[in-house]
């Protein structure tokens, strides 16, 4: 006897959907993005390095911030509730895009920043002691954008509603007829 085949992924009616974000594809991301950070800053000369800038600590906390905000928006918005306009159901996928692509590129940048702040402890050097501040600003920074994002993407679910509020279907009322 033969056994059925699962059809390949993406061609049934399910395997094109969109699941939630794993959290162990972001940690695989983090690490790789760590252990590179890593290689690079101890195979270059470090002291021929610019100072590490603020920027890109004060951008990933803004991000951070706007996306918490985003997410607690769009949760009252969902649920209805009083004093907020229905939600757009474009805008909350356009969320969830935005959302899981900002989960991912926080978990590279938080890996190259740990991977950063970790050789910078190490090194005794003058010049590490003065950036130690900007990367575990950094790594702290992308830590809050990872965890804004995958509540942000948490936020746009659809919550479940019981059996006895969901609306009953007009197939339902009459069985046996199509």
């Amino acid at each position: 006897m033969t056994q059925a085949k699962p059809p390949p992924r993406g061609s049934g009616p399910d395997g094109s959907r969109m699941g939630p974000t794993r959290i162990s594809t972001l940690v695989v991301a983090g690490l790789a993005a760590a252990a590179l950070a890593w290689l690079l800053i101890s195979t270059l000369y470090y002291s021929g390095i610019p100072r590490l800038p603020w920027l890109p600590v004060v951008t990933l906390a803004g991000l951070a911030v706007l996306e918490a905000y985003a997410a607690i928006n769009t949760r009252a918005r969902i649920e209805r509730k009083p004093g907020r306009d229905p939600v757009n159901p474009l805008m909350v996928a356009r969320f969830v895009v935005l959302a899981k692509a900002s989960a991912l590129a926080a978990a590279i940048f938080a890996g190259f920043y740990a991977g950063l702040t970790g050789w910078l402890f190490v090194e005794t050097t003058r010049a590490a002691l003065d950036d130690r501040p900007a990367a575990g600003g950094g790594l702290l920074a992308s830590l809050a954008l990872v965890g804004a994002a995958l509540w942000l993407e948490r936020s746009c679910r659809v919550p479940e509603r019981p059996d006895d509020e969901r609306e009953q279907d007009p197939r339902e009322s009459r069985p046996g007829q199509r």
